[in-house]
């Protein structure tokens, strides 16, 4: 019996390790402009770090159907699902 639960805390620790490294690895390439962790190192580049979930999801949908103004985040955008969106805002609203 305890063998068992030991081997379901395992399992669920391990799913948890591998989303945050899922998140992680689709994040890297955010921190090309904004930022390791979307922590923005200039003023002219927003943070993404902390951001709540709805305003990430809101944004990344509206330069995806082009009405948000960007410079590149509107061609970024439409190549990220709605679940990679989900799991982009959660990765950084979970960022301080």
């Amino acid at each position: 019996m305890r063998l068992a639960l030991l081997a379901a805390c395992a399992a669920a620790s391990f799913g948890v390790a591998a989303q945050d490294n899922a998140s992680r690895n689709l994040a890297a390439p955010c921190a090309i402009c904004h930022g390791t962790g979307g922590r923005a190192v200039t003023k002219d580049v927003n943070p993404l770090a902390g951001l709540p979930k709805d305003q990430f999801i809101a944004r990344m949908t509206a330069f995806r159907n082009g009405t948000r103004p960007a410079t590149v985040m509107h061609q970024i955008a439409k190549g990220y699902t709605d679940q990679q969106i989900e799991q982009l805002a959660a990765h950084f609203a979970a960022q301080r």
